[in-house]
């Protein structure tokens, strides 16, 4: 028997699936899947709280955990308050703190992607990631243009 189900069926099933692998990884470490995302984006410098909205939209537009923050600021002011990341004025930064808990952070999460792309060679990944990329294109996403709800 063949297995026949749709894209979507398999893309909310790979990221309910990451999302639980993220959840027991970095819980011990008290950090959310969002928050490490939201981390990795201060490492590329310092943002606005519109700008790390922006550039984590796809990941709040899904229910988050039972017991996890809803909002971008709420994850901020988690981070913050943990002085991972400071703030000056409407701006974000990583701290020297922060950007030595990312690094570990990150070691765990490449760990992950190494798990979830076993089998996987690096051409079949690279053409899974164009293909979506294209899709998502054709479906009205503009890499360029923030999503008109923030």
């Amino acid at each position: 028997m063949t297995d026949s189900r749709p894209l979507g069926y398999w893309l909310k099933l790979v990221d309910s699936l990451i999302s639980e692998q993220f959840a027991n990884s970095l819980e011990e470490h008290g950090v959310t899947r969002r928050q490490w995302q939201l981390l990795n984006v201060l490492s590329r410098g310092p943002a606005t709280g519109g700008q790390l909205t922006a550039a984590l939209a796809p990941f709040f537009g899904e229910a988050p955990a039972e017991d996890e923050p809803t909002s971008p600021s709420e994850h901020l002011s988690e981070l913050v308050d943990s002085h991972w990341v400071a703030e000056d004025g409407h701006t974000f930064m990583l701290t020297e703190r922060g950007s030595v808990s990312l690094e570990r952070l990150t070691e765990i999460v490449d760990e992950m992607r190494e798990e979830s792309s076993a089998g996987i060679t690096t051409q079949e990944y690279s053409t899974t990631l164009g293909s979506l990329k294209k899709m998502a294109t054709n479906l009205g996403w503009d890499p360029d243009k923030p999503p008109a709800d923030l």
